[in-house]
């Protein structure tokens, strides 16, 4: 292997591992489910988890640690938030809209930012990845509730402070300089 090849396998490798990580830590965010009541969605940690992801790999390494996430909660495992069905049904209830925009969000953290953002940017590109969660999340919600405003009513605006407050964390975690592995 040549000297050019060795930091592009670097990269692939940090990225993959990095992948798996973050599918990891998104299982175990997902653990800590709080009940909101009159609604059947949690508050969780999984949109910082998903928006971090991202701001950490990279639009495609984000995006894959997030299907990474759903195949795993899909073919029956744990990694799901301990409220709702489990496998596969999960995707079809009413916090199914919100799991299938991650890796959506994911990619639009990544895009959104580069190896120079400043900080706000990096927290702007982490609100615009929860605002596209968000927005599968009340397409779901709309469909099984036959309402837009319902959905929004039900799952966006009893979210909309703590989302805010994860932007500003994820922002704040993610890199700014030359050390994120971004292909």
């Amino acid at each position: 292997m040549n000297e050019r090849a060795t930091p592009i396998v670097r990269d692939r490798y940090i990225t993959v591992v990095g992948s798996v990580g973050f599918a990891a830590a998104l299982a175990a965010a997902s653990q800590i489910a709080v009940p909101i009541p009159g609604t059947s969605v949690p508050m969780t940690l999984q949109p910082l988890a998903v928006v971090l992801a991202g701001l950490w790999l990279g639009p495609v390494g984000g995006a894959a640690s997030m299907i990474l996430y759903l195949a795993a909660g899909a073919a029956g495992l744990p990694v799901f938030a301990p409220v709702g069905p489990a496998g596969v049904m999960r995707l079809l209830g009413p916090t199914g809209g919100y799991l299938l925009a991650y890796p959506v969000a994911a990619f639009v953290a990544g895009m959104l930012t580069n190896r120079r953002s400043r900080v706000l940017r990096r927290m702007g590109a982490a609100a615009l990845g929860i605002a596209v969660i968000h927005v599968g999340g009340v397409a779901q919600l709309a469909v099984l509730t036959g309402s837009v405003s319902r959905a929004v009513v039900l799952g966006t605006l009893p979210f909309l402070g703590m989302d805010l407050v994860k932007a500003v964390i994820a922002g704040t975690l993610s890199p700014g300089g030359n050390d994120r592995a971004h292909l």
